[in-house]
């Protein structure tokens, strides 16, 4: 299993836009079926300069999913992210080997 995380940071003017925007990017993302599930977190750290930081995990069965996603769908999506943001949201990509996942079961009372 992979995840491809992207992390993207903007002013926290922009924030609320971003998010809206976000939401119905990741649908589209989804819709390439090419990705599990998706997971949107906030990033719970205080910048400096005020901004707001965000981490949207996209869960891929392999690693041959991912590259497809490259090929077929990224490009396009990442212009519309361009074309509506441009410089004002700073975005980087990070994927990861998932090695094991551990779910807690039973009640933790």
């Amino acid at each position: 299993m992979v995840i491809y995380n992207v992390t993207s940071n903007m002013a926290q003017s922009l924030e609320k836009e971003w998010l809206e925007w976000t939401r119905e990017h990741i649908a589209q993302v989804l819709g390439t079926g090419l990705f599990m599930d998706a997971r949107l977190t906030r990033v719970m750290v205080e910048e400096q300069d005020g901004s707001s930081t965000f981490s949207i995990q996209y869960k891929a069965s392999s690693r041959e999913a991912l590259e497809l996603y490259y090929e077929k769908h990224a490009p396009a999506l990442r212009q519309e992210a361009i074309k509506k943001f441009g410089d004002r949201v700073l975005s980087f990509r990070t994927e990861l080997d998932m090695i094991d996942e551990y779910r807690v079961t039973g009640n933790m009372n």
